[in-house]
């Protein structure tokens, strides 16, 4: 069955059961009221026995009664909230579509949804539309009975004004303005601000104290390193289940970003190996690399087809036929759409379930090392004492030093013609993925140990930005080579042509691209070099002269 989706924008009142509805044509862009209906509503709402859907404010509950019975989940959005509306089903009035928990998967799991409460409704619903005819909004006069369904639950009722702008109102500077008219008259009537931002919360009441909470972020002493860790941790545990909605939905630039935030964890992981241990802590940290292969490669094809796009849209020569343009765009737009639907299948997947119970379980119950634990006090950062801290900075110092090497092997062979460019062009974009762990490892060591990474984290973000305008162009190159291949083996007479054109000037593109590379490489050179004295003047103020120089190059 399909699944519809609604911007929903509203307001809430609170009113007596003795308070009169006013003249609601006396809101200014109100011109008329096209009569009151009633509805009797009743609605079961669903959620884990932990209220993470609650606690995230997020209502899914199955509804009869009035124009639109049916599952409906409500989601936060900027401004609203998104609503998704499905068809009743026959069978398990207990069982919730799957169109509605796909979209909220990360947050439950595969945990199970069970009724937490029942609220029916009394609506008396008024249409209210503009000069022009056109529908602004939608007047309901709610009389509700609740029962919360929790333990200790309890039977409620109340009555409240609800405002709802229609599809035609939801999200302009209009609808804005007719609320805050309709709050002004509703005000005068006797009517308030509702106290609760949803039924579901009203019907629960007290009852939500005793529900048990989902593991929550374990707390180390305020200002130790242990602190700092868990912090950079759950910044992007946090960035990861924020993205995962949006993957689903293919909003733009989703998938690079859940993508981000995957290698940026297991890049967090690998840095704090040392301060944390285990065996599920490196389960975890692969959980992530295969998660962040299956989104890099519909990453590639995103990136690749907007590359083309451009590419063919800039072409003048006149020997190239749109339609050959214009069918070569397409087959890699396909190549994403395949790549996003395998993206999507794989959040669906244990495995990919699992990875988030891993994640969730290292926040609540951090593996840290006996050994390295340490107490918050008035360190200075990087002082030596701090266990933590120094190995946290020695793996600073290793990302480095790997950056290091892969850059002097590069560069040696690099204008060497007897080397295959392949291989050439591989060993740049091991920069790339040393320059990538260097400028995480920055992040996550600024965070936990105060020491001011900030310079080196930007200097590597500029190599990053160089170096994968390099990378985008040889992918690019890998798929117009690929394209071609395939157009030659279907035997269909495809020209190619485009093709080789298209390669040459991305091959002209990666040069002009690397650039750049030697300028952002000796700045990243100076930035570590800037960390490395504020390193050992901290060392020096504690009375400890070891440590190793960065080198400049």
């Amino acid at each position: 069955m399909p699944t519809s989706e609604f911007f929903e924008v509203e307001a809430k009142f609170a009113v007596t059961d003795g308070t009169e509805v006013p003249d609601l044509t006396g809101i200014p862009t109100v011109s008329a009221v096209t009569g009151t209906t009633v509805h009797e509503l009743s609605a079961v709402y669903y959620d884990t026995g932990d209220l993470r859907l609650t606690r995230s404010r997020i209502t899914l509950r199955r509804r009869t009664g009035g124009t639109d019975a049916g599952w409906h989940a409500k989601l936060p959005g900027d401004g609203g909230r998104r609503e998704l509306h499905h068809e009743l089903t026959d069978g398990d009035v207990n069982a919730v579509p799957r169109a509605l928990i796909d979209p909220v998967r990360a947050i439950v799991r595969d945990l199970p949804l069970i009724p937490i409460a029942r609220v029916d409704n009394e609506r008396h619903g008024s249409v209210l539309v503009d000069s022009s005819g056109t529908v602004c909004a939608e007047f309901c006069d709610d009389h509700v009975t609740a029962w919360s369904l929790l333990p200790g639950g309890e039977r409620t009722t109340w009555r409240e004004w609800e405002i709802e702008l229609s599809g035609d109102y939801a999200g302009t500077d209009a609808g804005v303005t007719l609320i805050e008219s309709a709050a002004e008259l509703f005000g005068t009537a006797g009517a308030g601000p509702s106290e609760s931002p949803s039924k579901l919360v009203a019907a629960l009441g007290d009852s939500i104290d005793d529900a048990p909470h989902p593991p929550g972020v374990a707390e180390p002493a305020p200002g130790s390193t242990e602190a700092g860790v868990l912090s950079a941790l759950e910044y992007n545990y946090r960035r990861l289940l924020d993205h995962d909605p949006r993957v689903r939905r293919d909003e733009w630039d989703s998938v690079h970003q859940m993508r981000v935030a995957t290698r940026e964890l297991r890049s967090h992981l690998e840095t704090f190996d040392g301060v944390m241990d285990g065996d599920s802590y490196r389960d975890t940290a692969r959980g992530l690399r295969e998660l962040a292969a299956v989104l890099g490669t519909a990453r590639d094809a995103e990136v690749v087809a907007e590359r083309f796009r451009d590419l063919t849209a800039g072409e003048q020569s006149g020997i190239v036929s749109p339609a050959s343009a214009a069918a070569l765009v397409d087959s890699v737009r396909a190549d994403y759409r395949d790549a996003h639907a395998r993206v999507v299948e794989y959040l669906n997947s244990p495995g990919y379930l699992r990875l988030l119970a891993e994640l969730e379980e290292l926040l609540a119950d951090p593996p840290f090392r006996r050994d390295t634990v340490t107490d918050a006090g008035e360190k200075d950062p990087g002082e030596t004492g701090d266990t933590t801290a120094e190995v946290l900075l020695d793996r600073l110092g290793h990302a480095y030093r790997k950056l290091l090497t892969r850059h002097d092997h590069a560069m040696a062979v690099w204008e060497d013609r007897s080397v295959p460019l392949r291989e050439r062009e591989e060993n740049i974009h091991r920069i790339r993925k040393a320059a990538k762990k260097l400028r995480y490892s920055a992040e996550a060591v600024g965070a936990a140990t105060g020491l001011k990474t900030k310079h080196l984290y930007k200097a590597c973000g500029r190599m990053q930005s160089v170096l994968g305008d390099f990378q985008d162009a040889v992918t690019s190159r890998d798929i117009l080579l690929a394209k071609a291949e395939q157009a030659r083996a279907a035997g269909d007479g495809t020209d190619t042509f485009l093709h080789g054109l298209l390669y040459q000037r991305e091959l002209n593109n990666g040069d002009d691209a690397l650039a750049g590379y030697r300028k952002t490489m000796d700045a990243v050179v100076d930035a570590y070099s800037e960390l490395d004295n504020q390193r050992r003047k901290n060392r020096r103020k504690a009375g400890d002269t070891s440590g190793k120089k960065g080198r400049k190059h």
